[in-house]
């Protein structure tokens, strides 16, 4: 066997996957900070040069979006920090409620004459898992949160270096290098799909938490930052927002208030997600549904929660980088929608 063939062996390269992955993995502590800190400067680039254009020095107009980010990151602190920790201390009231109101659900069935094995229902749905399972997740952006130091100290250096970057590809490659078109094409697709999710999901993530308020449903800012930041995942993403807030309110107020706590959600993801997001982002993320949902769940296997809410866009940025290469030009292919193809 030649060091050809030995190279483009399929069984080398699906062992060269499995070990970045379970690399990735073990080192997600350091991984996931680095790539939140990527995906902000990916977003505050443009806003850096459109200041440096109109003649604002460099380091003022970086002091400027780090005045900003650290603000907002503040703000978030201060609106959810509290709440997912009573939220937590609450979950086993809330699902012991929860016993209690399927226990009346099973006589009523029974009384109408439908008989089911509890225990097999119990644990294909059980809701309790379900809100044991949101306070898991939140827990883990919790954590994320109070990791600001390293996010912000990367993202300025990554900011700093980012106007020179094309200009070093440009030096080893050449003006007509394939390596700084594909970088441009990865920047502004990412850029252009994370600045129109984050002002659509600003603006679902504010529905949500004036609605839930106005129903008197405990920790409404909260939900509200939730289905801010779970809004990034499309097509599935409002559905895993809802769910916890549904069963919150059918725990406070009975199934009357859950179905319409879950009609309004639906609203939302049909105005904002079917409708507003489809008008203004054009072609969307180029992605078919299937491959977002594995998506998910790989990146959020190998990267916790925040590799739920970065699934999107680190696919978008595998799947541009595979279309450069005419041997993997068929994986960008499978991963692609039949609208791109």
């Amino acid at each position: 066997m030649t060091p050809l063939s030995v190279r483009n062996s399929p069984l080398i390269n699906i062992a060269a996957f499995v070990i970045v992955v379970a690399g990735m993995k073990a080192a997600s502590p350091l991984v996931v900070p680095f790539l939140l800190a990527v995906f902000l400067a990916i977003i505050c680039a443009p806003p850096l040069f459109w200041m440096q254009s109109k003649g604002v020095p460099e380091l003022i107009g970086l002091l400027l979006l780090i005045f900003t980010i650290v603000s907002g990151w503040i703000f978030l602190v201060t609106l959810i920090g509290t709440s997912i920790a009573d939220f937590t201390r609450n979950v086993p009231a809330y699902q012991e409620s929860l016993l209690e109101q399927s226990g009346g659900l099973w006589q009523w069935l029974e009384g109408s004459g439908i008989h089911l094995d509890r225990s097999i229902v119990t644990d294909v749905f059980n809701p309790g898992k379900l809100l044991r399972l949101a306070a898991n997740t939140l827990n883990g952006l919790g954590g994320m949160i109070t990791n600001a130091f390293v996010i912000f100290l990367t993202f300025f250096f990554i900011l700093s270096e980012a106007a020179g970057f094309p200009a070093k590809l440009m030096a080893i490659q050449g003006e007509q290098s394939m390596a700084l078109e594909k970088y441009r094409e990865i920047a502004n697709g990412v850029n252009r799909y994370l600045g129109i999710k984050t002002l659509t999901s600003l603006l679902t993530g504010v529905l949500v938490a004036a609605f839930l308020s106005l129903q008197g449903i405990d920790y409404a800012k909260m939900w509200g930052v939730v289905a801010f930041l779970l809004n990034f995942i499309p097509n599935i993403g409002s559905i895993l927002a809802a769910i916890p807030a549904v069963l919150l309110a059918l725990v406070q107020f009975g199934p009357r208030s859950a179905l319409i706590v879950g009609g309004f959600y639906l609203l939302i993801n049909i105005v904002i997600g079917s409708i507003l997001e489809p008008r203004v982002m054009g072609k969307g993320v180029g992605l078919s549904v299937l491959v977002v949902f594995i998506s998910l769940a790989f990146w959020g296997w190998v990267l916790g929660p925040v590799g739920m809410l970065l699934s999107v866009p680190l696919t978008m940025t595998v799947r541009i980088a595979l279309e450069g290469s005419e041997d993997n030009r068929w994986l960008a292919i499978l991963l692609s929608s039949n609208k791109e193809r």
